[in-house]
């Protein structure tokens, strides 16, 4: 199974999340577009916070230098994200593909950061965390998969949530597998593996 990781805007958690599911999945990991190397890329985080000996971490398709949107930072460097360029790696495992920012995030004049999703024909997870705006942000994330007929796998509800909020977002799904991650100060190997022993048993491939 490939699972594409996408969420309702920028800083949301997706690279936690995707450490989390890699972990409990023991499933290959990929950022096919990573922009802001000159602060570290999301693969190197990853492979930080698993554990597991099974994971194989691929390399990166396009790496931009400007934490920017895909688009923007590569003309800044000069070149062009091409949607053929693309290519799922060849692997026997499962598959978690870290996407960049929101949906609707361009990597190009005419295609977006979920059109590689369709590409490469993933199963979404959407990771959600709470502040003011959250519900309209996820409500409209939902609605364009929906539309679009992508498969939604998961929600991720990424920290702590009012009830009242999350009941509001449930409320306009079609169940999908809910995930919830509490609130995480601090980062480490052993409880990512706790966090992933926990979300493993949420889950169902």
């Amino acid at each position: 199974m490939n699972l594409f990781i996408t969420g309702i805007g920028t800083n949301v958690g997706k690279t936690v999340v995707s450490a989390i599911l890699t972990e409990a999945l023991q499933a290959d990991y990929w950022k096919p577009i990573q922009s802001g190397t000159i602060e570290g890329k999301d693969s190197e985080t990853v492979t930080s916070l698993i554990s597991n000996s099974k994971t194989v971490i691929h390399p990166e398709t396009y790496l931009l230098k400007q934490p920017l949107s895909p688009h923007f930072a590569a003309k800044l460097d000069g070149v062009t994200i091409e949607m053929e360029k693309l290519q799922l790696p060849t692997i026997c495992n499962h598959l978690i593909i870290e996407g960049a920012g929101g949906l609707l995030v361009p990597i190009n004049k005419n295609e977006y950061v979920i059109d590689v999703a369709k590409k490469i024909d993933c199963e979404i997870v959407l990771v959600i965390s709470s502040y003011l705006g959250c519900i309209n942000h996820t409500l409209l994330s939902i609605e364009y998969l929906k539309r679009n007929n992508f498969k939604i796998y998961a929600l991720v509800f990424n920290g702590e949530f009012d009830l009242e909020v999350k009941q509001s977002i449930l409320d306009y799904t079609l169940n999908p597998i809910i995930i919830d991650i509490p609130t995480l100060n601090t980062l480490s190997k052993q409880l990512i593996s706790e966090i992933s022993m926990e979300v493993k048993n949420q889950i169902t491939l």
